[in-house]
């Protein structure tokens, strides 16, 4: 029998003059829309019998749940299943974000990485987005979550909040998707079941702490995006309230009239009611800080400790287009950075970074093993290898890590792809074919009977402007 609203909740809610009780309890006991975005570095295709999430250019509303885990194209990064409500980030880059500059920008709370994957697409690749999730295993999950989605412009942090002080106006946005008590997520079982009012307080006086935390490390006239997944008034407009009381910030909308549904919460905010809108409840609201925030700057820094010895740049030159001046050094890894050795110093400096971009290679004596991070990185990977198109069978065998059971004309590295998407490394040492799929990211269900139709279907997209929007985006 499935949990029952909390009875507390539904007192609460009485008070609440913007919200229809009666219509939101009845549309918690509803199944959950399906969404997803699609990459448009990677992807370009539309789903078919799907509908638009009117908010966001690439997001899409499915009528039926499909099979993620078996579908080779989620694996490689062509989409990323993200809850509608929380796309309208979106429209905050789009209105209120100078794009003009090359934004350095903040998801402070970022697993399991859907709004991160949307933010690194937003800002453009001239852009730099630091992930930043406290919790080690939830970091890992980021990490593998944005080396999926490919986009070059990312570094993942594992920080507590208090760490970001020490970068006092360094980023243009930070987007808080605070930690919060879970009302919005109410269709699902566990959310019930976690819910109670003492611990509705207890996430206020955390997302007081965090904001505080984080404050000083944005800068003049900065934005910063609140958002939470709950209904609760102590952990929305009343965190509003304490910001404005508190620091020297003006609140600061975007605008909704194109977007029906959304319901404005005293000037505030913006509230996604699953009655109202498609997709689960959602708080979001975007202040402008007015403060003065001196930069912070990096100390002297030697390249030279940064970069690769000349020998292991001869041993990765086959692979990649990037320019030496972004390889980092690290241990007996290669990676590609999304700044400047002087930016990535300061970085380095104030925070533990756990992914400092893209990984480029391992050096191994006189090799060197291309990394699964740029076999799936986007426009970075040098056409200079052998590459096999699967069928759906056996891309479902590489991404189990199982033995391949494919031929290649020659020995050495393979690219493996799968509707002409890469899918990532085996090698051909002569007397067999060698997996190098992730190991911790195998596929471990048992897929003897995988249904190929129980996955998205796609048709390609036909209108000029949705062409247009992508090429902006690149740019």
């Amino acid at each position: 029998m499935r949990t029952l609203i909390p009875s507390e909740f539904i007192k609460r809610l009485s008070s609440q003059k913007y919200i229809d009780s009666e219509a939101l309890i009845k549309s918690l006991n509803e199944p959950s829309p399906v969404s997803f975005r699609i990459n448009p570095f990677k992807w370009n295709y539309e789903p078919l019998d799907a509908a638009k999430v009117s908010w966001a250019d690439d997001g899409y509303y499915i009528e039926k749940r499909p099979s993620f885990t078996l579908d080779p194209l989620f694996h490689s990064g062509c989409y990323y299943p993200q809850e509608a409500s929380s796309m309208f980030i979106e429209q905050v880059f789009k209105q209120l974000v100078d794009k003009k500059n090359n934004l350095r920008v903040l998801d402070l709370c970022a697993a399991p990485g859907g709004k991160s994957t949307h933010l690194s697409t937003l800002i453009g690749k001239a852009g730099v987005l630091v992930a930043n999730e406290v919790i080690r295993p939830r970091a890992s999950i980021l990490t593998e979550t944005l080396t999926k989605w490919g986009v070059g412009n990312v570094l993942v942090t594992q920080n507590d909040p208090s760490d970001f002080s020490r970068l006092e106006g360094y980023f243009d946005v930070i987007l808080v998707d605070a930690p919060c008590s879970g009302e919005g997520m109410f269709r699902d079982e566990v959310a019930r079941n976690n819910w109670s009012e003492a611990n509705a307080n207890l996430c206020s006086e955390r997302q007081k702490r965090i904001l505080n935390d984080v404050w000083q490390s944005l800068k003049e006239n900065g934005l910063l995006i609140y958002c939470t997944c709950t209904f609760n008034p102590l952990e929305n407009e009343k965190i509003i309230e304490w910001l404005i009381e508190n620091k020297s910030a003006e609140i600061i909308l975007p605008n909704i009239d194109r977007f029906s549904g959304i319901t404005s919460i005293d000037c505030k905010g913006y509230g996604f009611l699953p009655y109202k809108t498609k997709g689960e409840g959602f708080f979001i609201s975007v202040l402008r800080k007015k403060e003065a925030a001196k930069p912070v700057k990096a100390g002297k820094v030697k390249i030279t400790e940064f970069k690769p010895t000349d020998k292991e740049r001869d041993l990765i030159k086959n692979l990649s287009f990037v320019s030496d001046d972004s390889l980092l050094k690290n241990a007996n890894e290669i990676w590609v950075l999304p700044c400047g050795y002087s930016e990535y110093n300061l970085l380095n400096q104030s925070l533990k970074i756990v992914k400092p971009g893209v990984k480029l290679a391992t050096i191994k004596q006189n090799d060197a093993i291309p990394s699964h991070d740029i076999a799936l990185a986007t426009d970075m990977l040098k056409n200079e290898f052998c590459e096999i198109e699967l069928d759906y069978r056996d891309a479902i065998s590489f991404l189990k890590r199982d033995i391949l059971n494919i031929s290649a004309p020659k020995q050495g590295w393979i690219m493996l792809k799968y509707r002409g998407i890469n899918l990532g490394w085996a090698k051909n040492i002569g007397s067999r074919i060698n997996n190098y799929y992730p190991v911790e990211w195998r596929i471990r269900m048992d897929t003897a009977n995988a249904d190929k139709s129980n996955i998205i279907k796609w048709k390609h997209l036909v209108y000029d402007t949705k062409i247009i929007q992508q090429s902006q985006i690149t740019q």
